[in-house]
Parts: structure tokens; sequence; C-alpha cells
């Protein structure tokens, strides 16, 4: 059996990350680390060839689901967490991030999940958006700022806030299947 949380790189494949901050901090309780996060996920979308469909950015952790044109979910998610955490340390108040030898903003590690099947996908945009409304931060999921539902459903044209209509790039076919032939696999999973 698969493992179900791999950050394992898979061209061709969206996949749903969760990153989580360093000792679980709520620091997304401040707009203006919220406005650094989302420009740098915006910039991540739009310079590096990623493919965003959706996210939400929680008080102390985000989700999103990503197709990078490279398939490198690591790097990619690397160079997120690396360029926010300048961006938040930059405009921080005092040592806010200060772990006593360091800055730090994020947990070393990610999670990242490869989503297979028009299900996994409509599921995993489900539980980004309802997110905020599980952990009690409002009552519905459109009045939650800093996801992208209203962006989807709504129409917003926030800059920080857009998404792309389609997850996947020309010949994602292909290389998934070529990937999957040098593993010795058959055929997608279901």
């Amino acid at each position: 059996m698969a493992k179900k949380w791999t950050n394992e790189n898979f061209p061709g494949v969206l996949h749903f990350v969760t990153g989580n901050v360093f000792d679980r901090r709520k620091i997304f309780s401040n707009e203006q680390n919220c406005i650094e996060f989302l420009d740098e996920l915006q910039s991540l979308r739009r310079d590096r060839e990623c493919k965003l469909i959706a996210f939400v950015l929680m008080l102390e952790h985000f989700h999103f689901a990503l197709n990078p044109r490279d398939g490198d979910i690591k790097t990619a998610t690397g160079i997120l967490k690396s360029l926010s955490a300048k961006r938040l340390v930059a405009v921080a108040k005092e040592r806010t991030y200060w772990n006593g030898t360091a800055n730090q903003v994020w947990q070393e590690s990610f999670m990242a999940q490869r989503l297979w099947s028009g299900w996994m996908i409509r599921q995993k945009i489900d539980y980004i958006h309802a997110n905020p409304v599980r952990a009690g931060l409002v009552n519905r999921t459109e009045d939650y700022r800093w996801s992208s539902f209203n962006s989807i459903y709504r129409g917003n044209t926030d800059p920080l806030l857009q998404v792309d209509t389609d997850w996947w790039w020309p010949g994602d076919e292909v290389k998934a299947a070529e990937e999957l032939r040098r593993r010795g696999q058959a055929a997608l999973p279901d």
C-alpha cells in the first residue's frame, strides 16, 4: 500500500500541501503577515510556473493544491517557505521569529499528497475552504478573507487571492505516464 503523505516529486500531478509555522505560533492573525505570504505565493504561481488551484492561510499553517510545471513539489514549496520567511522576518516587530540561535518561521518539513482523481481534487478543495469554519474563525467559508474560496466561487479579483482555473500543463499526461513506467507501475492509481 502506498504512503498517504509523501514529499516525493512526481511530474504532471497536482499536490495537496500542508506547511506549519514553527511552534504553531499564530503569526497569521497579523494582516501584514498574511499579505506578505500570499504575495510570495502569487509570485510562485506566476514566476515559477506553478498551477495553484486552491489555498487557505490559517493562523499557524497553510494548505494549497499546486502543480509545479517541472513536477518538483519539494523545490516549489521550499522556495515559498524560504522567500516568505525572509519577508516575514523583515516586517516583524523585534525578534518575533528568534528561536535562540536564528530566525525560524516554518517547521523544517511539510506534507504533500498527490491527487490522482477528480474526486480527490474536489475533496481537498472542499477541505481547504472549510478549514476556517472548522477552526471556528468564521461561520461561513465566504466570510474568510485569506482563502481562494471567493476568487473561485464569487469572482473576487484581489491579486493576492487568485488561482488558476485549470491545474494541468500541456504534456502532463505524458510526463506522468513516463514517471509511472520508470517506477515500474502500469497506470495511474485510482
